[in-house]
């Protein structure tokens, strides 16, 4: 199963933090994917600071395509709001349809993640053991 992994991994990453290890495991495991949501993300800040090693080998990991069904996201969001789970974003909705739609896992250290998960039965990890992620 891919696992889309979430800008606030990969920035976490980037710095050398606390989840470097898992997303090494997950790289290694070649399990790692991406979306056009998560490059829009990352991308700016990275072409800012002339990271364009980093874009590129951004570009090299597998991404799953993009199809947004807009009434879909408006359901998430309805089931959030039924269930009290209030500001969760577009683009963190956008990315959990992709990910449902797709089949994938998604790992990020996002909040959001948790409470969509909750709600919709997303396969997704929050600050996990990765393990865990991939089962």
């Amino acid at each position: 199963m891919q696992v889309i992994v979430d800008t606030s991994v990969w920035i976490d990453y980037f710095k050398g933090g606390a989840h470097s290890s898992e997303l090494d495991f997950l790289i290694d495991e070649n399990l790692v994917a991406t979306n056009e949501v998560v490059l829009a993300e990352l991308v700016p800040f990275l072409r800012l600071k002339k990271q364009n090693r980093l874009i590129e080998l951004l570009g090299n990991v597998s991404n799953v395509p993009m199809s947004i069904d807009w009434n879909n996201i408006i359901d998430l969001q309805v089931e959030c709001l039924r269930s009290g789970v209030n500001g969760v974003g577009i683009p963190d909705l956008i990315i959990a349809q992709n990910a449902l739609f797709h089949h994938c896992a998604i790992y990020s250290l996002d909040k959001h993640f948790r409470f969509l998960n909750d709600v919709v039965k997303l396969k997704c990890e929050v600050d996990p053991s990765v393990e865990t992620i991939i089962q």
